[in-house]
């Protein structure tokens, strides 16, 4: 028979489990698991599945089986959002606002759960693939959870180990969920076609798991053994381009191609977008820096052409990380960027 010390320890564990929102059939498995525990005498085999057993439960009971954010119903805030965060793309936006109205009128309408197509954005790197799917999950209220492909080589890191190895954990799927506290997150996949090449199918399968509504209601982790409803959730993915990602997971996306930006565009985001950015995020305030009008195709090309506007961030941010020190270190008050001054405070 067990001792009193690991009737107590089983004790606990069944008083967490005792938790409303748990599906009632997850409890009776946890539940088999605990008395298989203790028909086990006393030595390493007990406490080696109540190891186990404690770190599945702490995770399951902490998991959204029910809970859900409130979506934002309002196409106009969508349309703020959209625009507070992008310059331009206006067929990018335009397809965006058609894909949240149907959402929208869905919901409102109450016809069952809202499939949403899952929207594949594709474009060189700094054209804001990421940051537009973080302005989905904002203009919808929802949480906003990334899952990293680029270099992946494993699918169990999506997927989870089964619990009889000492160290398992669950997938990126799940440990997102738990993260987000919400069963509706928008999820980005992101750079999906960046898979290392001797996992390429496997992880492709799981992608069409997750992204076919016919199966992501049951989406099974390796770790949780128990079917996880990721119907509710919304799914986003990002690639630099289509050539690596398999036939069965383009079925199941709509590729927008996110455009290149031109040299006047990135000006435009620079001064209306990244510098307000770069200043709020390097304290200081907007009347102690200011530049030249002819200073910005300089740092706007400084190395050559460049699609994105990542180059351009990083230059504005290191302009204004010196300005700061400057006047901290009393050496200026203000500074006034100038063709002329303008290399003393680009990167290195």
């Amino acid at each position: 028979m067990t001792s009193k010390k690991q009737e107590d320890y089983l004790k606990d564990i069944q008083k967490k489990l005792k938790d409303e929102r748990l599906p009632a059939d997850l409890v009776e498995k946890a539940e088999e698991e605990v008395r298989r525990l203790q028909l086990i005498q006393q030595g390493e085999a007990f406490w080696q599945g109540l190891n186990q057993l404690s770190h599945w439960s702490d995770w399951i009971t902490a998991l959204p089986w029910k809970e859900k954010t409130k979506d934002i119903l309002d196409l106009d805030h969508a349309k703020t959002v959209l625009d507070e965060s992008h310059y331009g793309l206006d067929k990018i936006k335009n397809r965006i606002l058609e894909y949240l109205s149907v959402l929208i009128l869905k919901e409102k309408r109450r016809e069952g759960k809202v499939r949403a197509p899952v929207l594949c954005f594709v474009g060189l790197v700094g054209t804001g693939k990421t940051t537009i799917a973080k302005s989905i999950a904002e203009a919808l209220g929802r949480k906003f959870m990334r899952i990293p492909f680029g270099g992946l080589g494993d699918p169990l890191y999506l997927r989870g180990q089964s619990r009889i190895h000492p160290e398992a954990e669950p997938g990126q799927v799940i440990k997102g969920l738990r993260q987000a506290e919400a069963k509706n997150p928008v999820i980005l996949l992101d750079e999906i076609d960046r898979v290392a090449d001797d996992s390429l199918n496997t992880i492709m399968g799981v992608l069409v798991e997750l992204l076919d509504p016919e199966q992501n209601d049951r989406f099974s982790d390796y770790f949780i053994d128990y079917p996880v409803d990721l119907s509710e959730a919304i799914f986003i993915a990002t690639a630099n381009h289509t050539r690596r990602i398999a036939t069965a997971v383009m079925d199941r996306l709509e590729v927008l191609q996110m455009p290149s930006y031109s040299d006047d565009e990135k000006i435009a985001i620079g001064k209306d977008y990244l510098l307000p950015k770069a200043i709020e995020q390097t304290g200081l305030n907007s009347n102690e820096i200011s530049f030249e009008e002819r200073v910005w195709p300089k740092i706007t090309r400084p190395l050559g052409y460049d699609a994105g506007v990542r180059t351009l961030y990083r230059n504005i941010e290191s302009i204004c990380r010196r300005v700061a020190r400057q006047i901290v270190e009393g050496e200026k008050k203000q500074v006034n960027i100038t063709v002329e001054n303008v290399n003393n405070y680009l990167p290195l």
